[in-house]
């Protein structure tokens, strides 16, 4: 390929992560209406609006097969249970990578999230190649702050599913997260599709380690891991992230030019040679 056609094929990457930090900023800034207007927020639940405000203030949801409050208050019924390959305080810990690996970076995503599927796509394979020279561990932090702006509950929904392919193994959790992030299979951010079983069951017929496993199916059908779904959202909150994707080494944020998300592949191996040199 000739130096034109890179140069041309960087410059359309670059302009499809500026539209999509465009976009997580408008997100962040209702985000934040709703943090800082809390009082306002408060009120309209009094008066039975709560639902209608927050919906109509991320622009609503389409194709949801459960709402974001009626999806907890059915978790909320069901028996807590933590999939395996999990640690830390209800299994919320998922950390994944080489043992002999001394630094651990964490990674917070949403499955509803465009910019995350744009940074899975980009840096999926870098991150993999990266765990697997032992550079560093990962802690995978799965949220689902869009279902709360949005409405619906597909980013909810996804992290239960996440949680089943867990169960099975960790390979099988991060192919089933590539899988759902891949641009064939990523629906729009207003897109409730991964509020329904069916969809996520089947993309993960594309995972060997999932297709045709019942154990997982009956998992995901059943919502096994709903409540631990829950569970993980509430990081987001305690650990003071403003949006997704989000990187983390040591409680400071993992930036490029201190401000950005590393989304660009250069600009993450950039990154990440200066944080964790080569031996």
């Amino acid at each position: 390929m000739s130096n034109r056609n890179n140069q041309q094929n960087k410059q359309a990457a670059r302009e499809r992560l500026r539209a999509e930090r465009e976009k997580q900023a408008k997100k962040e800034k209702v985000r934040r209406q709703l943090v800082v207007g809390g009082s306002i927020v408060a009120v309209l639940a009094v008066a039975g609006g709560i639902g209608v405000a927050v919906a109509n203030m991320g622009g609503g949801s389409e194709n949801s097969e459960m709402s974001g409050p009626e999806w907890r208050s059915a978790a909320a019924k069901k028996t807590y249970a933590q999939p395996a390959n999990t640690t830390g305080d209800k299994g919320t810990a998922i950390v994944i990578g080489d043992e002999k690996a001394k630094e651990t970076i964490d990674l917070y995503e949403d499955p509803r999230c465009p910019a995350c599927a744009t940074f899975e796509q980009l840096n999926g394979k870098q991150v993999d190649q990266d765990t697997k020279d032992a550079r560093y561990k990962v802690r995978f932090v799965l949220v689902n702050f869009i279902d709360d702006i949005a409405g619906g509950s597909g980013s909810k929904n996804a992290v239960s599913a996440l949680g089943a392919a867990l169960n099975v193994s960790p390979q099988a959790f991060l192919d089933y997260k590539t899988a759902l992030f891949t641009k064939d299979n990523h629906p729009e951010e207003r897109d409730d599709q991964y509020s329904n079983d069916k969809k996520l069951l089947e993309i993960a017929k594309q995972v060997p380690a999932l297709k045709g496993n019942q154990k997982f199916e009956k998992a995901v059908k059943d919502g096994t891991y709903d409540k631990w779904a829950l569970e993980m959202g509430k990081l987001f909150k305690k650990n003071n992230i403003q949006g997704t994707p989000a990187l983390m080494h040591n409680g400071e944020k993992v930036t490029v030019n201190g401000k950005d998300t590393p989304m660009a592949p250069e600009d993450y191996i950039k990154v990440m040679d200066e944080k964790f040199p080569k031996k």
